[in-house]
């Protein structure tokens, strides 16, 4: 889609191409009054397209890059949304194809997600002890090895045991591991279709890790199933199940374990992990489930009682801290850990 004639003047605006005064007051008249002011947050020229209900996404970054206070809150159009509940999981039901979003792109390592507990939930980096945190790059691993994020409306149900893990869910989104050959932007949203799953416990909790594919992606209609991805990307599936039993060791963790003994399940195993973490979704957001101190803010769910309005969704991101000039990214994120493995 072609962008809109206000996002291409921002670009012109915030780059470094000097502009006669007459350009510059004819680009800046195009734009409306609130875009003039310095305090405004910049709408992403890297707008999210959801063509499913002719919807249109814009992530609207807050605060400082590399900051603690950095988000990404996400508009349509009508006004801000909730990436977490607003956004739906289905792109195509009948087809199975889902929607992803895009939290930390492959080979990054800041740890970026969802803020589940904060009105409207933007993507925030995650903080630890008073620092952000960076995934440890694990030889021969550097940052996250595919692009990294959430299917919105599924929660991972923190008072469900599992019946194939035995472990309750870890209170999150379902996290998704898309492999195709383009790196994603942070924030985007992608419409996948799912090839499988492993199930990693994590500190005596489930976290289920879907194995998706890009529909654009060159090899998209050749990707079906688990079986796809040694045949046409070998390798991978060991490499991520070594990621994620050591990628905590560098902070002094134990290697992390796995239910089925780190064994990949097939694309209908994880399509139903999928289905039973949305229907737990659909029961936070109606409050029939106790989603303790979970924030289910949205504008679009009926029947949902955390539904609010346009206008305090708009005060909401009103409130969020003013765009600063990015900050230098912590060197942490050029060592590399050489690990002896049991």
């Amino acid at each position: 889609m072609a962008l809109s004639r206000s996002c291409v003047v921002l670009s012109l605006l915030k780059s470094k191409v000097p502009f006669s005064s007459s350009c510059q007051f004819q680009l800046k008249t195009i734009l409306p009054k609130y875009l003039l002011e310095n305090q405004t947050r910049f709408i992403s020229t890297t707008a999210v397209i959801d063509k499913t209900k002719k919807m249109v996404y814009e992530t609207v970054e807050a605060g400082t890059p590399n900051g603690d206070d950095f988000r990404i809150y996400y508009k349509n159009e009508n006004g801000p949304v909730s990436p977490l509940h607003d956004i739906p999981l289905f792109a195509d039901s009948a087809n199975n194809i889902f929607n992803m979003v895009v939290e930390i792109p492959r080979w990054t390592n800041a740890k970026m997600e969802i803020d589940t507990k904060a009105p409207l939930n933007p993507i925030k980096q995650d903080v630890k002890n008073g620092k952000l945190r960076y995934v440890a790059n694990c030889f021969p691993h550097h940052g996250y090895i595919w692009n990294y994020g959430a299917f919105p409306q599924t929660w991972e149900n923190p008072s469900h045991v599992d019946a194939h893990t035995n472990h309750k869910g870890d209170n999150d989104p379902i996290d998704v591991l898309e492999i195709g050959h383009r790196v994603a932007k942070r924030g985007e949203i992608i419409q996948v279709k799912v090839l499988g799953t492993i199930a990693l416990i994590d500190e005596g909790e489930t976290d289920w890790k879907i194995f998706t594919i890009d529909v654009k992606d060159p090899q998209a209609q050749q990707m079906n199933d688990i079986n796809d991805i040694e045949k046409f990307f070998p390798g991978l599936l060991k490499a991520s199940v070594e990621w994620f039993k050591i990628y905590k060791i560098p902070d002094g963790k134990p290697e992390n374990k796995f239910a089925f003994n780190g064994e990949a399940k097939n694309s209908e195993f994880a399509l139903n992990i999928v289905r039973e973490t949305h229907k737990f979704w659909n029961g936070l957001v109606k409050k029939e489930l106790d989603g303790g101190k979970l924030s289910c803010s949205n504008v679009t769910i009926e029947g949902s009682p955390f539904k609010i309005g346009l206008d305090e969704a708009n005060n909401i991101l009103n409130q969020a801290p003013k765009p600063g000039s990015a900050k230098g990214i912590d060197s942490i994120v050029d060592k590399w850990h050489f690990l002896h493995l049991k």
